[in-house]
């Protein structure tokens, strides 16, 4: 319930007159109930309901989609579903990147945003009382479906993609479904309730995509162009929102990119809404944000340096400097904030451990501008440390990318966690690199992972014994760099950037080039603006 996207689902889906949509969660561990995963609405049994969509945003949710699918005692392959089972729907992010994972699971995706979709494949779905002849015809008519059973894939004997072809008159390319502006109400929360991480606060999204083109981020590729809510909009959303509580969460890549975030302040603190977001660009922190921040009581903010190194900052495109993190965090102590969380990334492609050394470095460095802010007002808060591994994403620059080796990764968080033990007032929080390995697997490969859910649903989740009895080598999809002309799993979804800008945006990361951020009305060159 803390994810916009479900909730707006929900609220679209239901707002159709013929339409009724229930949530069904997949139940804590151990628990067990006779009827399987039930509605929360009206507590009906999964195989009661005509369709059952899953919203997927993270590769980490793919086992438990198996999972409530056989606690509901549905089949897993969509071959082996009857007429009488219900249709099988999968959309979030991870549809329009990889979804050949979950591909031999789901009858089908919704490939792109769920407004631009959804009211074509219901008019199509009420026409029509056969699933096979409904799918045909959904996957030709509506664009954003994809129908897995009627695409084939052949495979050349050193195991890579060798062809990609409908069948039955579908498209190929499938192409992405989007919304060309977001004129219309902004997608909100339509439940509000304690019983989740952002409790009883209601979330607005106020934009969609991001300018910024950081080089490791989906986000930044697959939703361009950048979109913005229009004020008179977000206006109204928040004076519904405080008729409804004093807490609201407005949702963007980040808030400082918010065209008129000056108006937005001003019409929050009238109606005396406290409002939050989630991390900010150092070079965005303007004094309409600080205010904000100072009105809101905010204790912890949250900057995404992503590298310690002025140079694998330029490799990964973020964007900013080291005197911009710096500047920021004068800022906001200087707001009165006493608590700092701080985003990096080990394992990035070219980095070496002087770039690994410099993480650290730049901590130390925050720490000392942190202690010197804070002297006047004789009180230290902590500094948290969150330390991540990447895992290369498709549509980005960085798709042919091998992830780190799980060596080394270990290697690279001990020898950060080694060097800012000592540091007083000084936290670190790392990822698991063993389940980035997982996460990369399910993000790199092509329909025959599927055998790995299955086996993994099997061992109960224990992926490690699953990938050592595979019969299918994990790191063919994991450790091995792409090629250029390779025909990627993926490649089937046209997302409308050219894969020649993508690989441009790769060759100008390893000369440590940037670029500009996206501008819809002066740049036409990833080919997503017409």
């Amino acid at each position: 319930m803390s994810n916009l996207g479900f909730q707006g689902v929900y609220g679209i889906m239901n707002a159709f007159a013929d339409v009724v949509c229930e949530r069904v969660f997949l139940g804590e561990p151990g628990s067990s109930e006779s009827l399987g995963p039930t509605s929360l609405e009206s507590n009906q049994a999964l195989p009661r309901f005509d369709i059952v969509a899953l919203s997927i945003s993270f590769e980490n949710d793919y086992l438990n989609f198996l999972t409530i699918l056989a606690q509901a005692g549905l089949p897993l392959f969509s071959s082996q579903r009857s007429s009488d089972c219900p249709l099988i729907m999968a959309g979030g992010v991870t549809s329009f990147l990889n979804p050949e994972p979950l591909a031999p699971f789901v009858d089908c995706f919704v490939v792109g945003e769920a407004e631009a979709v959804l009211p074509g494949f219901f008019e199509t779905y009420k026409t029509h009382s056969q699933k096979e002849t409904f799918l045909r015809t959904v996957a030709k008519d509506v664009t954003g479906i994809y129908v897995p059973a009627i695409y084939e894939t052949d495979y050349g004997s050193d195991g890579t993609i060798q062809s990609f072809h409908a069948r039955h008159g579908a498209p190929n390319p499938v192409q992405r479904a989007m919304v060309p502006d977001l004129s219309s109400p902004p997608l909100c929360t339509t439940i509000l309730t304690p019983h989740t991480t952002f409790a009883n606060t209601h979330l607005i999204e106020v934009a969609r995509g991001c300018p910024h083109g950081c080089r490791f981020c989906a986000a930044g590729f697959v939703y361009r162009p950048p979109r913005f809510r229009p004020t008179r909009q977000l206006e109204t959303a928040l004076h519904q929102a405080g008729e409804r509580t004093s807490k609201v969460g407005l949702v963007a890549s980040d808030i400082g990119d918010l065209p008129d975030i000056r108006t937005i302040c001003t019409t929050a603190a009238a109606q005396h809404l406290q409002l939050s977001f989630s991390s900010l660009r150092a070079d965005l922190l303007s004094p309409e944000l600080l205010e904000l921040l100072k009105q809101a009581g905010t204790k912890t903010a949250t900057i995404a340096p992503d590298a310690g190194s002025e140079r694998m900052r330029r490799i990964i495109n973020k964007g900013i400097s080291e005197a911009d993190i710096l500047e920021a965090v004068d800022k906001l102590v200087g707001t009165g904030i006493g608590n700092i969380k701080l985003y990096f990334m080990v394992g990035l492609p070219g980095e070496t451990m002087d770039d690994v050394d410099a993480i650290p470095g730049l901590c130390k460095k925050i720490k000392h501008r942190f202690l010197k802010a804070s002297r006047p007002k004789a009180r230290m808060g902590h500094i948290v440390v969150s330390l991540n591994s990447f895992v290369p994403k498709a549509f980005t620059p960085f798709q042919w990318s091998p992830l780190e080796s799980v060596r080394e990764l270990k290697k690279r968080i001990r020898h950060v966690r080694k060097e800012l033990a000592k540091t007083a007032n000084v936290r670190v929080h790392s990822d698991i690199p063993k389940w980035a390995y997982v996460q990369a697997l399910l993000s790199r490969g092509d329909r025959r992972t599927a055998r790995l859910l299955v086996e993994a649903l099997n061992n109960g989740g224990n992926w490690a014994k699953t990938l050592k009895a595979s019969i299918i080598n994990p790191d063919f999809y994991v450790y091995r760099m792409r090629s250029w002309d390779e025909i990627l799993p993926w490649d089937f979804i046209d997302n409308g950037i050219k894969k020649s800008f993508l690989l441009s945006e790769y060759r100008k990361a390893m000369r440590e080039r940037e670029t500009p951020p996206c501008n819809p009305e002066t740049c036409h060159v990833c080919g997503v603006c017409p």
